[in-house]
């Protein structure tokens, strides 16, 4: 397989590692080859595979198990909100067994308050772009989320932006950067800031997500707000203990 450039070599091995974990290409519990099978089929040391499978272990994606080899972790779809990192929405509504779809609210201009332009590193003030999403469990809205993009990211007309897509594939196809991880923050919230989108009947409080995307220079990105009706939805995250 060839590897390019573009990228580190310890990154692209990454992907494609965890590209056949998500499409099964590798089935939860099978053997991943060793180590030597993997570094003769990427062109690359042994070094640099193993520091990818430490990754991926302290993720929980794989079990690596001494003297025996390396496996998918057979629990893999319980995995279903820390996708390389980012709490992934779709996913976690489709592993709690509905069809994920979203709904754009709103894409327009904003500007950065004082809070923001800290969280950001932005002047207060600044320009941003402000994006409001409805997250679907079948038919039912579970998620309410708003983002914060500085819009000097950006190269294309907001007008023109698909705010039917993830935050991930937004600064992907619209900024050209890449989110290497995100720090959440979860708290309790009442009800009532989610009311004219998220109906709960007699429940008073939702989930409140505020999620802070970082590039891999430690650079933030992006800001996430998300209401999360767990009464529908579960909240699970794995984490490896080593």
């Amino acid at each position: 397989m060839l590897i390019t450039r573009s990228k580190s070599i310890a990154e692209q091995v990454n992907e494609i590692l965890r590209q056949r974990i998500d499409d099964v290409t590798y089935q939860p519990g099978e053997r991943l080859p060793s180590e030597s099978e993997l570094a003769e089929e990427f062109g690359v040391s042994r070094a640099t595979v193993r520091t990818v499978l430490a990754k991926l272990s302290v993720e929980g994606l794989i079990l690596r198990r001494q003297g025996d080899g390396t496996y998918v972790n057979e629990r893999i779809r319980e995995v279903n909100t820390h996708l390389g990192g980012l709490w992934d929405f779709t996913r976690l509504i489709e592993a709690s067994g509905f069809s994920a779809s979203i709904q754009s609210l709103s894409v327009k201009q904003t500007e950065a308050s004082e809070e923001d332009a800290h969280a950001l590193a932005v002047e207060a003030g600044e320009k941003l772009l402000s994006l409001e999403r409805l997250f679907f469990a079948d038919e039912t809205p579970v998620i309410l989320a708003r983002n914060l993009i500085p819009l000097q990211f950006i190269s294309a007309a907001p007008e023109s932006i698909d705010g039917n897509l993830h935050i991930r594939d937004i600064l992907r196809e619209y900024c050209e950067q890449e989110i290497a991880f995100a720090v959440t923050e979860i708290r309790s919230a009442n009800c009532h800031d989610t009311s004219d989108y998220i109906h709960l009947g007699t429940q008073e409080h939702v989930l409140n997500l505020r999620m802070a995307f970082y590039s891999k220079e430690n650079h933030p990105l992006a800001l996430g707000n998300s209401y999360f009706n767990d009464s529908k939805l579960r909240l699970r995250l794995v984490q490896a203990w080593n």
